[in-house]
């Protein structure tokens, strides 16, 4: 059975939610990327937030998060949003997450 550990940070309250699942310690063959916080800020970049116009710190912990990630034994997807953009942390991306388009009942 695999368990898979996932991290929901909700930055739009003043505490900050943790909705974790653990999974057992195994050994991971996944490394975190050597630079987080450059690959945050890029992917935000990416898609339409310049780097000044937003606080990092106040979205996520970027060195807890590195931290997390490296000393994680199996799966772990962390969210946050940072000014409206949703991000998704794995151990080997930064992807945004886009919402599904609504699908339109047959015709």
């Amino acid at each position: 059975m695999t368990v898979r550990r996932a991290f929901i940070f909700n930055t739009c309250s003043p505490l900050l939610s943790v909705k974790a699942i653990m999974a057992p310690s195994t050994p991971s063959d996944s490394k975190t990327s050597p630079d987080l916080l450059v690959e945050i800020v890029e992917t935000l970049e990416v898609h339409g937030l310049p780097s000044d116009s937003y606080q990092l710190h106040d979205a996520v912990d970027v060195e807890a998060l590195d931290r997390l990630l490296a000393s994680s034994a199996g799966d772990v997807e962390v969210r946050f949003t940072v000014e409206g953009v949703q991000l998704v942390v794995t151990q080997n991306s930064v992807d945004v997450r886009l919402d599904e388009p609504a699908s339109s009942p047959n015709q």
